[in-house]
């Protein structure tokens, strides 16, 4: 049967090459021999649940993430499956994050030295399990990671998708939630290039502290941060980076506060699209990541994004909220908000400085991409 609906409306996302769908294709295509096969498509932690069980499953979460899932329905799509030629047989079970999939064998206690019996849950992927971590699990809590990439995460109470595809949108690792998200490839990643090409052996904190005595806005001099193309909101590979603006009067703490500046700016593209998708006001942004260590990146943020920023009590991201999920599959915890409220606490708080300097300067930001694809495209030809 033929897909009814735009695969976008169905999967809540483009057909971006990461996903699962267009690598099965990719073998189908390209290696028949081994497509003819396949028995079970798992992904890699769910070969590892495979091992400790002996259960085939996966979580709605992760199964939202292969492209192959009607995230309305919260699970697989037979529209999808069928278009693709897919065997549905090849494709796991799926559970809501806090669900038990299975327990520890007895072969693998004696392999670990974990208890038998011990269950193992639907658990989640890294950017689901990583906001369960925050506490990204309501409405108005935003989870923003500032990694090597840059991720905006919302939790929703329904599934919102963004008409352009510009956004990712998946079930959440939290029963009967949703998620959107926007992903910049290169956030902190961009600092760590940009250090250790102009400025290496300098540690992170000389490098940033002369920032503070640069203006906001760099003197007009922005940076795009597209140093490995880029996904949100231009999921183009091409995309490049670049300094626009220089002049004589910049020095290197300008280059240094315009690097800061520009992955801001990329992120609000994030989160102007949620805006516009639909999303509930955003009444608290949770930062994480090696990024949110420096303060004055925390305040250029949070003047860029006018919202403002706290830190939690966790360092551990994913691996944490992959424990709250199993606790409160195991009964330690009724529901997942709960176990966050219970674990979770505020450690500190950046609010924005009102300016209008970054109001002005985004809408020049935002034209360069445009401006400057095609010698992005010209050049990387």
């Amino acid at each position: 049967m033929p897909l009814q609906l735009t695969g976008n409306q169905i999967t809540g996302n483009d057909a971006l090459t990461g996903f699962t769908a267009p690598k099965i294709l990719w073998v189908k295509n390209q290696e028949p021999e081994i497509f003819t096969k396949v028995k079970h498509c798992l992904l890699p932690k769910d070969y590892v649940r495979f091992k400790l069980t002996g259960q085939y499953a996966t979580d709605k979460a992760g199964g939202a993430g292969t492209l192959l899932f009607n995230i309305n329905q919260r699970d697989w799509s037979t529209e999808v499956l069928e278009t693709l030629g897919i065997d549905p047989a090849w494709l796991p079970p799926t559970f809501e994050g806090t669900a038990i999939t299975g327990t520890i064998t007895s072969a693998v206690a004696q392999l670990t030295g974990l208890k038998p019996g011990t269950p193992v849950v639907g658990g989640g992927g890294d950017q689901a399990a990583g906001a369960v971590g925050i506490g990204a699990v309501v409405d108005g809590v935003v989870s923003l990671s500032l990694g090597t990439s840059g991720v905006v995460f919302a939790s929703a109470d329904q599934p919102i998708i963004e008409p352009q595809g510009r956004l990712h949108a998946f079930c959440h690792a939290v029963p009967g939630k949703w998620h959107l998200m926007g992903v910049m490839l290169s956030a902190a990643g961009s600092l760590r290039w940009y250090r250790d090409t102009m400025a290496p052996g300098l540690d992170f904190d000389e490098l940033l502290a002369p920032v503070t005595g640069i203006p906001q806005g760099s003197e007009g001099l922005l940076f795009l941060p597209y140093l490995t193309g880029e996904r949100t909101p231009y999921p183009d590979p091409l995309a490049r980076g670049a300094f626009v603006g220089l002049t004589v009067r910049h020095s290197q703490p300008h280059l240094t506060r315009a690097v800061l500046e520009g992955v801001a700016f990329g992120l609000r593209d994030s989160f102007e699209l949620m805006k516009n998708a639909g999303l509930a006001d955003v009444e608290q942004v949770r930062i994480s990541g090696g990024g949110a260590k420096s303060p004055i990146w925390r305040q250029i943020l949070a003047d860029v994004l006018d919202v403002e920023l706290v830190t939690v009590n966790t360092t551990e991201g994913a691996a944490y909220g992959a424990a709250v999920l199993a606790g409160v599959g195991a009964g330690t915890w009724p529901d997942v908000p709960s176990a966050c409220d219970q674990l979770l606490q505020i450690t500190g708080s950046t609010s924005p400085q009102r300016t209008n300097v970054y109001q002005q300067l985004y809408p020049y930001y935002q034209g360069l991409y445009t401006a400057l694809t095609p010698t992005f495209h010209g050049v990387a030809g």
